[in-house]
């Protein structure tokens, strides 16, 4: 099989020497800085009813290098500031065709502390990399190869909260190909119990990685609260240990998202989800904790790319399909089902496990969509005949 044309960010973790942190410690400070400027300058040129784009920013940074007030940007790599600018761009592209809200100033404290680079700000050679304005390669933990004959065209330097530092190496992956067609199809349904329910009946526990290390995340909370506000040594020791902690929550529940998407990618040509509104749901208070812990829209992005790098298909069923009420032998649509029941016995005989009975319906659901292209929001009668739904689950009767 032909190989993708797969852009591919391979990340890696890194310890500058002092020099190299102090010089990217500038050049974060700098970034940050030069957008700021930049889109404060596009925000009153848009109260003027005036637009800026990238080049007229451009312009602006050149002659802001030239005052004595922001002299400092011309101690760092001229690359991050351009990148930024374009960045900029990107956000108010994204603003003027809806796809998001007014770009926002960035945070000395709260913003992503990173800076990229492209090929004319970074030496890429025999597997050592050195960034502009440095004298040393960084030392980078090659936790994995890069792809044989890939070459960086862009590197991202980034620092965490939890002070770590990571580089980013975007390159054209040749490895990436299409896997064998199968016919095997499943449905999953996300849930809190169980993080995952097949229509196999298999169910995949729930981690819940934040309740694991709640309490010592409480422990290390308190003492932060407890320090005196301001940029004290205590409290920046205090910051520091809670944000290790959720640090190592994300990254177990990442890891544990990346290798159950890649086996559901692996095993079947056809997945099909449930197109749930993560945003809406996490607005409940008694389940917006569980909920951001299970990282259900996270599960759905690291889907959906394997999957399109893999030739395999995601199909997302309408969110308000009655999966869990409807009846995967018979296809009788139930009453009212709180959440607190987990099995039902249909009029027809068939008891349910509520989870499983889900999952089967969300697979019958996005065949049918996948079929005949119908709707997945099966009708309460059928006078002129059965549903889409309806006739999947007819078919697969024996």
């Amino acid at each position: 099989m032909t190989a993708n044309h797969v852009k591919r960010a391979f990340k890696y973790r890194f310890y500058p020497t002092d020099a190299q942190a102090a010089e990217l410690s500038r050049t974060f400070g700098c970034v940050r800085r030069v957008y700021n400027l930049a889109l404060a300058a596009r925000t009153e040129a848009w109260t003027r009813q005036e637009r800026v784009n990238y080049n007229q920013t451009s312009a602006l940074l050149t002659a802001w290098k030239k005052t004595e007030e922001l002299a400092f940007l011309n101690d760092v790599s001229s690359v991050p500031l351009q990148q930024t600018l374009r960045h900029l761009q990107t956000a108010f592209t994204n603003f003027f065709s809806k796809r998001a809200k007014y770009p926002r100033f960035k945070s000395r404290k709260k913003s992503r502390k990173s800076a990229e680079y492209t090929t004319s700000g970074f030496r890429f050679r025999d597997g050592r990399l050195t960034l502009a304005k440095m004298a040393e390669p960084l030392d980078i933990v090659w936790s994995r190869p890069l792809p044989e004959g890939a070459k960086p065209s862009t590197v991202t330097v980034s620092q965490d909260s939890a002070g770590r530092w990571f580089v980013s190496m975007l390159c054209d992956d040749l490895t990436v190909r299409p896997l064998s067609a199968t016919d095997a199809a499943v449905g999953v349904d996300v849930g809190l119990n169980h993080l995952l329910t097949l229509s196999t009946g298999e169910k995949i526990a729930n981690p819940r990685h934040e309740r694991t290390d709640r309490a010592r995340l409480a422990r290390a909370q308190r003492t932060l609260a407890r320090k005196a506000k301001g940029d004290g040594a205590n409290r920046r020791k205090a910051r520091l240990k809670v944000a290790k902690i959720h640090a190592r929550i994300a990254d177990r529940r990442r890891d544990g998202l990346h290798k159950l998407t890649t086996r559901l990618v692996r095993e079947n040509q056809t997945i099909v989800i449930e197109d749930l509104t993560v945003r809406n749901m996490v607005k409940s208070r008694s389940l917006a904790r569980a909920i951001s812990d299970a990282a259900w829209a996270e599960f759905r992005s690291l889907l959906e790319y394997k999957a399109q790098w893999y030739g395999r298909e995601v199909i997302a069923v309408d969110r308000f399909f009655p999966s869990s009420k409807l009846c995967s032998v018979c296809g009788t649509l139930q009453g009212k089902m709180p959440l607190h029941v987990r099995s039902w016995t249909c009029a027809c005989g068939a008891t349910h496990d509520r989870d499983v009975n889900a999952a089967r319906n969300l697979l019958a659901a996005g065949r049918a969509v996948s079929a005949c292209g119908a709707g997945v929001r099966p009708q309460r009668r059928t006078p002129g005949g059965q549903s889409a739904m309806k006739q999947e689950v007819s078919r697969r009767e024996p």
